[in-house]
């Protein structure tokens, strides 16, 4: 029983690691129309996140890759009810990684515009989507004993899934132009500032609601009145939010964005603890839902996972923390002017 513990908050763990990471990538590629006014802005956004958005996708595949692996029955179930939302994400992301390699290969305006539409749409689906998917699973999945989907992809647009999506975009927005405000400088910069201020404001009357709309909605909070002690992590989460505010005011940029990230995986911790034991609910039937007890692999294969994982994550981190302090300054350029630039 301890392993299936264990790996379900490192399921959630890693979910929220990937949210905080490649969701600056979702939020720059979302303002990326609005606040690049020149090719040579657009540039700089671009290579703001160039030596990390790839490196931030490894905790996708890792994610995905841990689902199916310690929790194969979630895996099939998860990818065969949200099949249409997750194939749009795939394709959306192959399109925005192609759509930055590709971008300044041809000298021509109609030629980046055409890219620069696939960044925006490749950065805005997922954050849109990821937040769909994963508000429908907060409040449940219309699935029954056989693992069958009772529903269609517009069944999954409901308003609390649109409002998870709601709230996805923006916090991924507010990380993003946090990024900006570290990596930027001269008139991007300050717009980049105003934004990140004007996010917020939208970012904690969504969030407030987002909340409130969970107590209705789901089923959520069941845990939390069990342990009322599991509050401090909305307190802590909504802690996050406030900091990023004032941090921003005091133009401490990279506190901001730590505090952002934190609020990420604050967000996405107080559905995995409302959730638990289940990794996938039924909305038909408590006796359908996927825990981590019913659908996880053989102790034999959590443990052998539990040791790859304790070896190699820890490797992928350090390398990580390495990579973001080596490219912590402000895009210059010089940087620009590199043959490895975007």
């Amino acid at each position: 029983m301890l392993l299936q513990y264990t790996w379900f908050y490192l399921w959630g763990l890693l979910w929220a690691v990937f949210f905080m990471t490649d969701g600056f990538d979702f939020g720059i590629g979302t303002l990326y129309p609005f606040l690049g006014k020149s090719d040579r802005d657009k540039r700089v956004m671009i290579n703001s996140i160039g030596p990390l958005w790839d490196g931030n996708e490894v905790w996708l595949i890792t994610a995905g890759g841990v689902t199916f692996a310690a929790f194969p029955q979630v895996y099939a179930t998860m990818f065969s009810s949200l099949y249409t939302p997750l194939m749009l994400i795939l394709f959306a992301l192959i399109f925005r990684g192609v759509a930055f390699e590709f971008r300044g290969k041809i000298e021509s305006n109609g030629w980046k515009k055409l890219w620069d539409t696939f960044i925006f749409l490749g950065s805005f689906l997922p954050a849109l989507l990821f937040g769909v998917a994963f508000a429908n699973i907060f409040q449940g999945i219309p699935f029954d004993g056989d693992g069958i989907y009772h529903g269609n992809t517009l069944k999954l647009l409901n308003p609390y899934g649109l409002l998870g999506g709601v709230l996805f975009v923006l916090l991924f927005l507010q990380h993003g132009a946090n990024w900006l405000n570290i990596k930027t400088t001269g008139e991007l910069r300050e717009r980049s500032i105003l934004v990140s201020k004007k996010i917020w404001l939208f970012l904690v009357p969504v969030a407030v609601i987002f909340l409130i709309a969970s107590y209705f909605t789901t089923s959520l909070y069941e845990n939390y009145f069990k342990t009322p002690a599991l509050f401090l992590v909305i307190l802590a989460t909504v802690a996050a939010l406030f900091a990023t505010r004032f941090f921003i005011e005091k133009q401490l940029f990279f506190k901001a964005w730590f505090a952002s990230a934190l609020t990420i995986v604050g967000a996405i911790f107080f559905g995995v603890i409302g959730l638990f034991p289940a990794l996938f609910p039924s909305s038909m039937d408590k006796a359908f839902s996927l825990t981590a007890f019913n659908a996880s692999s053989s102790p034999l294969t959590l443990k052998i996972m539990l040791g790859v994982v304790l070896v190699f994550i820890p490797i992928v981190i350090i390398y990580q923390a390495w990579a973001y302090h080596f490219f912590k300054e402000p895009v210059t350029q010089e940087d620009l002017d590199m043959d490895e630039a975007y």
